[in-house]
């Protein structure tokens, strides 16, 4: 392989590393939370500010289409298959690395809940009074800031176009002169 080849290839070993340590972290604060609350359970964080929540979500995005675990787990199975496509062809970018590899955990996370329990463990509940944000987890939070980062991408494309590399200088030969 040469080394432009080389420097082309996706950062795999950092979008593999960022998603696995998102789905650890996800799986690890759900099964946390699952053993100190249950179900319907509460409990203050910072006053009424934040208090973490054992939510059981068995729909998507926002608790939408409630019900539906089996088909957002078949979803979220396509969705990982074109994150991983995407990184594929994105060539050497850290920030698509950072930004994919969020995305990823985050659906593998989520993913896992719906497949072993047929829900999603939810927890974290912030606002003011009855006014109040809808209940999210670790994995929530990967995939909202994948999304705000694909955001400022969309804004600012200059984030995600690959770095321009100067060509190579050949060497001027005596014939030139």
């Amino acid at each position: 392989m040469t080394t432009s080849t080389t420097s082309r290839q996706p950062l795999w070993p950092a979008f593999i590393a960022l998603a696995v340590v998102v789905v650890v972290m996800d799986q690890l604060t759900k099964a946390w939370l699952v053993s100190i609350l249950a179900p319907g359970q509460s409990m203050q964080v910072i006053g009424d500010l934040v208090r973490l929540v054992h939510s059981q979500n068995t729909g998507g995005l926002f608790g939408l289409l409630r019900g539906q675990s089996a088909p957002f787990a078949a979803l979220s199975l396509i969705v990982m298959a074109l994150i991983v496509a995407y990184h594929a062809r994105s060539g050497r970018n850290a920030y698509l690395t950072l930004t994919l590899g969020l995305l990823l955990g985050g659906a593998i996370g989520n993913m896992l809940d719906r497949v072993r329990l047929g829900y999603v463990v939810d927890f974290v509940d912030a606002g003011l009074g009855s006014l109040r944000w809808y209940t999210f987890n670790v994995a929530d939070s990967a995939i909202s800031l994948a999304i705000l980062l694909l955001v400022a991408a969309a804004l600012r494309p200059s984030l995600i176009e690959p770095a321009q590399t100067a060509a190579p200088v050949e060497a001027a030969s005596l014939d030139d002169a």
